[in-house]
This record gives C-alpha cells, structure tokens and sequence, in this order.
C-alpha cells in the first residue's frame, strides 16, 4: 500500500495515478477520513489523560467527596468508550480505504486504458516460415495422443484438460529446465503452500479487489493461489531483515488456479486461458532503492528472456500500459511469445516492480548500515509458465509428419528422446 503521508502530501499525483491506473480511489474522502481519525485520537487521549490525573486525585479523597468523584469518573468512563468506538470505526474505515489506493507509477510506463496499448520495445527471434500446412497445439496434441481436453471438461468443466505421455513430461521438463537454471544463478528454490490465508493474499494485493478471480475454500479460510508470489512473497512477513542479506532471490515452483471470471468467451480454444497450470515464479526482496530496483527488473525479465532463447522461441518485450497494470504496480514488462496458431504473439510472461507497495502490507522491512529500519522492494516475475509455453513450442516445432522435434535443452529431462510422435 501507499505511505498515508505520502496521500496526504501529494494528493494530486495520487489523483492522477487513479485515474491512469483506472483504480476507483477517493482521494479528498480519505483526506477527510484521515482528519476524522486524527481527531478522535486526539480527544481520546486527552480524555485518558484527564482519567489518569483525576483517579490519582480520587485516590486522596474519601466519604462523600470520594463517592461524588467516582461517579463523575463514570460519566467520563462512558464517554471514553463512545469515543473509542468511534476512533475503531474510523481506523477500520481508513485502513480499508487505504488498501484500495493505487501504487506510484513509474514515467516510463505508458499511459493508455487497456493491452492494446501497451507498447512494444524490441523483438527477438524469426518468425516461421513453413512449407507445410501448420496444425495447432490442440490437433497436434490430440494426433500425437498427448492432449486430451475433452476428457478434462468431463472430469472437471470448461477450460479443463490433461497432458498425458509425452505432454505430461515435456510441461515437467520445461519446469525443471527453469527451475534448474535458475538455482544456478544463486536463487532460492520453493515449493510452497498453494493454499493460502487472508493475510497473504491481501499482503500481496490481491485482495482487495481480486476475490472474484480466486478460488476460494470457506470450510477453512483458505485461498487456492494464483501464483506463488503470493506464498513467497509472504514468506518473510512481518520480519526485519539485515541489509547484508539482501537482495534474496526465491524461485517458487507451484501449481497455481484462476477461476479466469468475467473471460468466458475469451481466448478458450486450447491451453491459452486454463483454470489450473504450473509455473516458475522469481520473486525479489531488495534494498530500497530505486537504481537497485531498477537493476533487479533487468535481471528478472533477462532470465525469462533467457530461458525463450534457449528453446529457440520468437518473442516480443512490451512496456505495459497504465490501465492494464495492477493497482500496486510501478513498472511492468510483459514478454509475448509468438504462437503460429494465433497468428500473433500472446503473452507468457510478467515481470513488474512493486518499490514498497506490498512490503508495507507485509511488514518486511530490513535495517541498514546505520541502523535505519527501511520497507525493502518486491519484484517478481514468470520464468516459465506452462501449459501456456506448449502452444508455441508444439507448434514452432512440428514437422511435416506431423511429429514434434523436442528442443534439444530440454532432452535431458525427457529421457534423451529427441522427437514426440504418434
């Protein structure tokens, strides 16, 4: 969340970010709120202290004077606890109000309403060019007996599948490439919980405002996660750090679950918008400060790009738009990968910086050098995330056969085999 004094400060500039962001937030009410809570805080503690300084006097007292005293301290007692009422239902309105505020945004994120206007950056890879007719991942799945979405739908409703065979091994090989690649470059590899509690999602800023999206399990006050981020992310909750310890650098490896609300209709052939998926997540707590931050994204969206270049996949690196970036986010990349099916590049992956919007949420913070306590940045973005990967590399990969040539990093987590076929 934002520092309130940075809203009291700077009204303007976080009028100015609601609006870019699309974020339904009322300024000039938490301003007044704010005023409201500051007052009754002010009028509870004089009261208090007019408590204080009367019982010691009711202490000197006795008979009648005493009595007298007593009962004037029982109107005040009743008065106090009318005023402390009224301060908690201010603080709890000002503290859900303050969880809806949305995050500073950086200059170089482009202003624009929604995902067409996000604007690309650079390109890598060539795009194919066949001299046989291409089939898409799900024919291609179906043909090589390694897809069977129908069967998913039976068993478990729209937007459902199963990965058998050799599309089983192929999505854990792409997971275990990632994973392994990135533990060789010093990150900390989790499994972690994929169910979560209230605190963790809302830490994370999710919730408020993305409930509808989650899948939820009453019975025990849990949510089924939808990226572990938001275990990792949380893993050092309401913790001080050391600033010699800092920058850490996690790999949460999960299954993660969208309930994908408000998209039926949207995107649903095959494996691009799926309730349930796997994926390698890189999560970063740094210093805060705004050139390391800057340097921690670099890294985090190099190693995704990393890893497409290694399976030889053509992509594109977008700057995200205001309007499609989340209410906490200050910059956000979005890496696209060429799918021939869609005949366009769809998006894989999202890198984005937070600065200190969800470690405020969280309570992490880490001491430096001179013993200042400081909130550290949280960064994070997809290393891979399948079974969405499989549309491009299925399809990049065929062959006039109709066989699946297995690019050559991942044919050590598949046995050696170098090729899929029917």
């Amino acid at each position: 969340m934002l520092d309130p004094k940075y809203i009291l400060e700077n009204p303007d500039e976080v009028k100015e970010s609601a609006r870019k962001k699309g974020v339904n937030f009322d300024v000039d009410a938490f301003i007044k709120l704010d005023e409201k809570r500051r007052q009754l805080q002010t009028e509870c503690d004089a009261l208090r202290a007019e408590k204080n300084a009367a019982n010691e006097k009711i202490a000197k007292l006795d008979g009648d004077e005493k009595q007298k005293a007593i009962a004037k301290m029982k109107n005040k007692g009743d008065e106090e606890k009318k005023l402390t009422e009224e301060l908690k239902e201010a603080e709890s309105k000002w503290t859900q109000l303050l969880l809806t505020a949305p995050g500073k945004i950086s200059p170089e994120t482009p202003e624009g309403k929604d995902d067409t206007e996000n604007k690309e950056l650079y390109t890598w890879g060539d795009l194919p060019k066949p001299d046989f007719e291409f089939k898409d991942h799900v024919a291609l799945g179906l043909d090589l007996d390694i897809l069977d979405i129908e069967r998913g739908v039976k068993i478990a409703g729209s937007r459902n599948y199963f990965l058998k065979g050799d599309g089983a091994l192929l999505e854990l090989a792409i997971l275990q490439y990632t994973l392994h690649k990135l533990a060789s470059k010093g990150f900390t590899a989790f499994l972690p919980p994929l169910l979560v509690n209230y605190e963790a999602m809302q830490g994370t800023s999710y919730f408020p405002g993305g409930e509808e999206q989650t899948y939820t399990i009453e019975s025990d006050d849990k949510y089924l996660i939808g990226t572990s981020e938001v275990p990792v992310a949380s893993y050092h909750s309401g913790e001080i750090l050391d600033e010699s310890e800092l920058p850490k650098l996690y790999a949460g490896y999960s299954y993660c679950f969208r309930r994908e609300a408000g998209t039926y209709g949207k995107d649903t052939h095959g494996l691009y918008r799926i309730h349930q998926f796997q994926k390698v997540e890189q999560v970063v707590l740094c210093k805060n400060d705004m050139e390391e931050s800057a340097k921690m994204h670099e890294m985090l969206l190099k190693n995704a790009e990393e890893v497409l270049q290694d399976l030889k996949l053509p992509y594109r690196v977008v700057a995200v738009c205001s309007g499609d970036m989340g209410q906490g986010q200050y910059y956000k990349n979005d890496i696209e990968t060429w799918m021939p099916s869609r005949d366009s590049y769809g998006e894989t992956h999202s890198c984005s910086t937070f600065l200190d919007f969800q470690s405020r949420r969280l309570n992490i913070k880490y001491k430096n050098a001179e013993g200042k306590k400081q909130f550290v940045h949280t960064l994070n973005n997809t290393c891979i995330a399948s079974p969405r990967i499989l549309i491009p590399l299925l399809e990049m990969y065929q062959n006039a056969d109709g066989s699946v040539t297995i690019p050559e990093p991942l044919r050590p987590w598949m046995g050696g085999k170098d090729k899929i076929e029917a």
